[in-house]
């Protein structure tokens, strides 16, 4: 009989990780999924995405690396991984998803349940009406991607799911479902970090993405800049010590009236090209500061002073405008994205430059999160990694936003490597308190770029999930 085992630290249950757990049940119920499978990959799937039309969506050779295997030749490990099949759950804030994955990078489903109405209604997210609309579609959403990939839940080798960082309420939601699951099916659970998933996701896309590599991650709560030294071990170069870009993005669509059930992004970026970039002169954030850190507060309330002085009324929807209130509109949509997309460049260009010091073998860039859709972005940001001779790699708009498919990816790449939770009980008492991480850094500050900014000094609710895989290798290296 060929067993598979894992050998794991207590330590490591900080990232909801027990030890000893056999993976035979897993190797044999994926092997007896092959033939399933194989049928299934010759007939398309009504997948969002489908995997067939885009040859850059799949990944052929993966290799166990973490994961103590014994008695396994080459193939069969190769077999075992392109066979797992894991359902990713997303509902960190705005959006509930869910997709399957197979260990080989098919995209076998991907589902997505916008709040687009309420976003417009309450001109951002809401938390409490967020979580309500969660909890409204969290089953159908479930039950639509299993479906469209063919399978059941019985096909299932794991369950992924986003524990933070996010919206505690909204969180919750996900967490719920995904533990419901995997306790119903007797599934492993994998915890997710909501940034390393929208990271990881460029795996998927770039066969050739491999670590180490820098990441620039931005959407509307987060701007960040990591360097991925391996999988869950990052160095922080630097992060954003108020309001991320997108939330810069949402408030100037919001007060220039623009249609927020787009998003404030694709508004803001489809009006400027009406408009003239230098015709509003905005300051570049942190000009001064000689650190990777980012700042949008000030830019925000330049462009909100801008539209008090051109007198926009917000009230007032962009298809009413006048023709020259229109082209004040155009003007300074233009202007913002010019600058904030500068404010990206320059510290971009720094962190690479650091990222070059501390692991010279990097050959690529990732740039990723909802605001990586945005064309500008990538275009300039392209320019800035081409100059250092590397290659930007930016997963296609559908997997830049909040979406499924990373989470059951990143879900995929820990699962292989044998982090994970046991199922859980088939039903959970009531009072039952889930592990969700609102605040939940993803690396270990660089001493180069660290701020003393409040904001970034209580963010710090929880260890890094760096620190505790970390923390787990060394006592494993003790006992060993």
């Amino acid at each position: 009989m060929v067993r598979l085992f894992l050998t794991l630290s207590p330590a490591i249950s900080r990232l909801n990780i027990y030890p000893r757990i056999s993976l035979l049940a897993t190797y044999h119920h994926s092997l007896r999924l092959q033939k399933h499978h194989k049928l299934k990959t010759e007939t398309p799937t009504s997948s969002s995405i489908s995997p067939s039309s885009s040859s850059n969506l799949q990944r052929k050779h993966f290799y166990s690396t973490g994961t103590r295997i014994s008695c396994l030749t080459k193939s069969e490990i190769s077999k075992f991984d392109d066979n797992l099949v894991v359902l990713g759950i997303e509902t960190s804030c705005d959006d509930t998803a869910a997709a399957v994955v197979r260990g080989n990078g098919e995209i076998l489903s991907q589902v997505i349940s916008s709040q687009a109405e309420l976003l417009a209604q309450f001109g951002g997210v809401a938390p409490k009406q967020a979580e309500e609309a969660h909890s409204r579609v969290i089953d159908k959403v479930v039950q639509d991607a299993l479906d469209r990939a063919n399978l059941t839940e019985k096909d299932l080798s794991a369950v992924a799911v986003t524990i933070g960082p996010g919206l505690s309420l909204c969180l919750r939601v996900g967490v719920r479902k995904a533990r419901s699951v995997a306790g119903k099916f007797n599934l492993p659970i994998v915890g997710v970090h909501h940034m390393e998933a929208h990271a990881l996701v460029a795996r998927l896309v770039e066969q050739e993405l491999s670590f180490p590599f820098m990441a620039l991650l931005i959407s509307g709560g987060h701007n960040i800049l990591v360097l991925a030294h391996k999988l869950g071990q990052y160095t922080q170069l630097g992060t954003t010590v108020d309001d991320a870009i997108g939330e810069a993005f949402d408030k100037t669509a919001k007060w220039l009236g623009l249609d927020m059930r787009r998003s404030g992004g694709p508004a803001v970026e489809e009006l400027a090209l009406e408009g003239d970039a230098k015709s509003v002169k905005f300051n570049v954030p942190m000009k001064h500061h000689k650190d990777c850190n980012f700042s949008y507060a000030g830019l925000k309330t330049q462009v909100r002073l801008a539209i008090e002085a051109k007198e926009i009324d917000a009230k007032c929807p962009l298809s009413s405008a006048t023709k020259e209130d229109r082209k004040n509109r155009a003007d300074i949509a233009a202007s913002f994205q010019q600058v904030a997309v500068l404010h990206l460049e320059e510290k971009c260009e720094r962190a690479i430059d650091w990222a070059l010091k501390l692991e010279p073998s990097i050959k690529h860039v990732v740039v990723s999160g909802g605001v990586a859709s945005n064309q500008c972005v990538r275009l300039r940001l392209n320019n800035i990694v081409e100059n250092k001779k590397l290659k930007l790699v930016c997963p296609p708009p559908s997997l830049c936003t909040d979406n499924g498919v990373m989470v059951a990816w990143t879900g995929l790449e820990h699962f292989r490597v044998g982090r994970y939770d046991p199922p859980p009980p088939a039903k959970e008492p009531e009072d039952f308190v889930y592990d969700l991480r609102p605040r939940w850094p993803l690396g270990e500050e660089y001493a180069q770029g660290r701020s003393e900014a409040r904001s970034m000094r209580t963010a710090r609710i929880h260890p890094s999930l760096t620190s505790i895989i970390r923390a787990d290798s060394l006592q494993q290296q003790t006992q060993t």
